[in-house]
């Protein structure tokens, strides 16, 4: 009896094993079309899907991101498009390096969109929202200047725990070198993981 409490406070305190987001899934009038848009606009690859699936659809990586694109049964099963662009609406956010090659690229193919700017602490985002063909809607921003705060007592997850190169960086197997203790030293660390990856964008 007290074993099986002492197990279970244990399991309560260890992390969930997760590792990062795999992929982001969407129901299709048409999933050839989507393919061109995420191709065309959004600089996806499609990759191979499991022979195993017996409806039709896609799949596409980039940006350590899947998108899996599923064709319909029926128009019904597919949103209605909106006719208006609403920031508030469901969304798949991806950051971007340059905004205004992005905006100039969307109005040479015809895509309309909208833009918004966030403010915090003298800290300013860009956003920039516009819908793919079945309606879904996308986000491009550069919400990296903003710093990544935890309000809660729970360690951050590092993305790395796999990558060879940046596993290394961190310790190896990856346990971050400088692991995050709750809560003080999470700011640092996410501070840190960012310089890690600055610098390896800059030797590669």
């Amino acid at each position: 009896m007290g074993l099986e409490i002492v197990e279970e406070e244990v399991s309560a305190a260890l992390p969930l094993p997760l590792m990062s987001l795999n992929h982001v899934s969407f129901v299709c009038r048409s999933v050839s079309r989507s393919v061109k848009f995420y191709e065309e606009v959004m600089g996806f690859v499609s990759i191979k899907r499991p022979s195993s699936f017996n409806f039709h659809g896609a799949w596409l990586f980039n940006y350590g991101v899947g998108i899996h694109l599923l064709q319909c049964n029926s128009p019904d099963d597919v949103p209605k498009k909106k006719g208006v662009i609403n920031p508030k609406d469901n969304h798949i956010s991806f950051q971007c390096s340059d905004i205004n090659l992005l905006k100039h690229k969307l109005e040479e193919m015809g895509i309309e969109y909208v833009t918004a700017v966030v403010e915090d602490s003298g800290i300013q985002v860009d956003q920039l929202f516009f819908h793919d063909p079945d309606g879904y809607m996308v986000e491009i921003c550069n919400c990296e200047n903003l710093p990544v705060l935890p309000l809660s007592s729970c360690p951050l997850k590092f993305p790395y725990p796999k990558d060879p190169i940046l596993s290394s960086l961190y310790g190896g197997k990856g346990l971050p070198r400088f692991q995050c203790r709750p809560c003080g030293a999470e700011a640092e660390c996410v501070i840190m993981e960012n310089l890690v990856t600055d610098m390896m964008d800059i030797s590669f």
